[in-house]
């Protein structure tokens, strides 16, 4: 196949992306983030609740700022999701999410692309999706951003498959490093199963003319 890249903008699920490896590493806190409030969250301590679950979030905005040339902030964008039963919140603080299903819907209605959920979403299929003008939100687990050799389980992560080369997988990943594991990181094909769930979101343009609930935008031609 002849490699394809789509030109898809990157954003993190914290907001100062230059300090997620100090985040994880738990040396900084997320609350302590200096550009929390362009989350949208109301307060440093819902900043913290919601940028360790928000991949999904992070990619739905990569997403909506390559076709509709907008980034909504995360958190309101969370809220929302959660209202249409993608995220499930207990009163104990647990989060469940994201639900697929309910996600799909919620970008289909809400924002006007094709969305849909696939469970299983072979590892065989994924050049193909790209090639036809999609990106892919793939559950992979989170060590995918060192290339763990032995991770212990799959998925349990989102990132945003953006590009495909014979060798490779290309991903924005949410919650990668920025010495070369945020933008554009490249996974072996061989190595791409021991990370991946087999199951995601299919992203794809929204139809032309169709105008977004949230923007007024129209789309410009698929692809960028």
């Amino acid at each position: 196949m002849s490699p394809i890249i789509n030109q898809v903008p990157y954003y993190s699920q914290w907001e100062s992306a230059e300090l997620v490896p100090d985040i994880l590493a738990g040396t900084v806190q997320a609350a302590d983030d200096p550009l929390w409030e362009r989350s949208g969250a109301a307060s440093e301590e819902e900043y913290e609740y919601w940028s360790w679950r928000i991949c999904g979030m992070a990619c739905l905005r990569m997403a909506l700022d390559f076709w509709w040339g907008v980034a909504p902030a995360a958190v309101p964008l969370a809220e929302e999701c959660r209202a249409a039963g993608a995220y499930v919140r207990h009163p104990d603080g647990r989060l469940e999410g994201l639900v697929h299903r309910p996600f799909a819907e919620y970008v289909r209605t809400r924002w006007g692309l094709y969305a849909e959920a696939r469970d299983p979403l072979p590892v065989e299929e994924l050049a193909e999706q790209i090639e036809d003008g999609r990106l892919l939100m793939l559950s992979v687990h989170p060590s995918i951003r060192t290339l763990d050799p032995e991770p212990p389980r799959q998925g349990g992560h989102l990132v945003l498959a953006v590009g495909a080369t014979e060798q490779e997988l290309l991903i924005h990943n949410p919650s990668g490093f920025p010495d070369g594991s945020q933008q554009y990181a490249r996974v072996p094909w061989p190595d791409l199963p021991r990370f991946y769930a087999g199951r995601g979101v299919l992203l794809g343009p929204p139809r032309r003319g169709r105008v977004s609930a949230g923007t007024g935008r129209r789309t410009a031609a698929p692809g960028h």
